[in-house]
């Protein structure tokens, strides 16, 4: 059963395997101690950090292990923005960072901070010129991430640590997607990843801190890792990680190259096989691993299970798959369709038989699914009126979107339909609906009990 979802952790791989297994025997000692069992497991820790320093592209005395890559984040904020705190307490992230980033930023805006979002274009991406306005005097840290999780798109991390280094502002980065594929370009300040996204096993982050950077650690610290991570370290684990991460890093380049035309296969074939499909994410600049798409009419926790049941296994950042029945902010952020969204990532090996098989199931599942909705090509009819209202309250992701559909043919070309719904989910879908259709979104209103959002039919 061929498993699609590598971004959300990967299988562990045969290097990491092995030493997790041979440091079972050698590293279970303390490596602060100094007998021979201790300075054993000692000579492991140091070999470990050197090859995930050699990796990350720092010193080894700049990098720690932590329990977790969200333990590597949100030690990495907090450390530098209490650190920092005399230059003020203002910090920036992109609107399409990890959660682990925005918690971090919840919290410190809880306790008096400031915190500036800057904006992605549909694609996902950020500029360097919109994190230059977010800067400022008492912009404490600024937070970017490598690689989005959700779609794929790199990020100009370059540009910019080389606006944040003119305003004397740290730059953090979450390269837990991309650290597997490369280094992290460009002169950034601090950045952390975690080793079940390569391959290496669950429980082991990395926070790498540069030399010059003002960090204050938060909370009960101990003399281990620098003091940025008390506890005893899973040395079996770490040992693993930074050889899975030596493992992958030798392995990136060819198959990388063997991914993307995978990838770029699904790209071009879902819009082909699959009606009324939008594939989001910068089509270029992108991880070579993961495609991203969002099917029209299609419940996406239906579709997610029709998929499993067929032997896929992938992910999605639909509202539908979520209890709170929301968007992925990833996807609100950029604009784009949300409903039946699903999420491709291919872990290495991945075959080409396997994504042509993918490719068969995934036309009649979202068919099945548009089936089970009540999803039908509306019979031609005359417009009933210029203006028609449609009632979609209480009505939940997709069913907004279906009943728009439908309604669209009541009114003429210049016509409107205005659709009453409360699920959040449609400030984003309808939109994205009428710039799929050719349609125009006049814009929304608050009614009582929801939202009324009005469109005008143009073709």
């Amino acid at each position: 059963m061929p498993y699609f979802d590598s971004a959300s952790a990967a299988p562990l791989h045969p290097v990491a395997r092995q030493a997790l297994q041979a440091s079972l025997d050698e590293g279970w000692a303390d490596p602060a101690r100094l007998y021979r069992e201790g300075r054993r497991a000692r000579l492991l820790l140091d070999a470990a950090r050197e090859a995930a320093a050699e990796a990350v592209g720092c010193r080894a005395d700049e990098l720690v292990f932590t329990p977790s890559g969200t333990h590597a984040v949100h030690t990495g904020v907090a450390g530098v923005l209490a650190g920092r705190r005399r230059i003020g307490g203002h910090l920036v992230v992109s609107a399409v960072e990890h959660s682990s980033v925005l918690h971090a930023a919840e919290v410190h805006e809880a306790h008096g901070g400031t915190v500036t979002e800057v904006p992605v274009d549909r694609t996902g991406a950020v500029t360097a010129a919109g994190y230059r306005e977010a800067v400022g005097a008492s912009t404490a840290l600024a937070c970017l991430q490598s690689a989005n999780h959700e779609v794929g798109t790199v990020q100009p991390v370059a540009e910019v640590a080389e606006v944040c280094a003119e305003a004397g502002v740290p730059l953090l980065v979450d390269a837990a997607q991309s650290l597997g594929w490369g280094p992290v370009e460009g002169a950034w300040s601090v950045l952390a990843a975690s080793a079940h996204k390569w391959g290496g096993p669950p429980g082991v982050g990395l926070l790498a801190v540069r030399k010059g950077v003002r960090f204050s650690p938060q909370g009960p610290t101990d003399e281990r890792e620098s003091g940025r991570s008390p506890g005893f370290a899973n040395l079996p684990a770490i040992v693993a990680a930074a050889a899975s991460l030596r493992a992958v890093l030798a392995e990136a380049d060819a198959e990388a190259a063997r991914l993307r035309i995978l990838v770029d296969r699904i790209r071009r074939r879902v819009v082909r096989l699959v009606p009324d499909v939008e594939v989001v994410g910068d089509p270029d600049r992108r991880l070579p691993h993961l495609v991203t798409f969002s099917c029209l009419y299609v419940d996406g926790e239906i579709l997610l299970h029709e998929l499993d049941r067929a032997g896929f296994s992938v992910n999605s950042g639909s509202s539908c798959t979520s209890s709170t029945l929301t968007p992925s902010h990833v996807l609100r952020a950029m604009g784009v369709l949300s409903e039946g969204n699903v999420r491709v990532s291919l872990p290495p090996g991945t075959s080409a038989e396997e994504v042509n098989a993918f490719l068969e199931v995934l036309p009649g599942a979202v068919a099945g699914v548009r089936d089970r909705l009540g999803v039908a090509a509306p019979e031609p009819a005359a417009p009933e009126a210029d203006e028609v209202e449609v009632d979609a309250l209480g009505l939940r992701c997709p069913q907004p979107v279906i009943e728009l559909a439908r309604a669209i043919g009541r009114v003429p070309v210049g016509g409107t339909v205005t659709v009453l719904s409360d699920d959040e989910v449609a400030r984003l879908d309808i939109p994205a609906w009428c710039s799929m259709r050719g349609h125009v979104y006049l814009g929304e209103a608050p009614v009582p009990g929801g939202v009324a959002y009005r469109v005008r039919r143009t073709v």
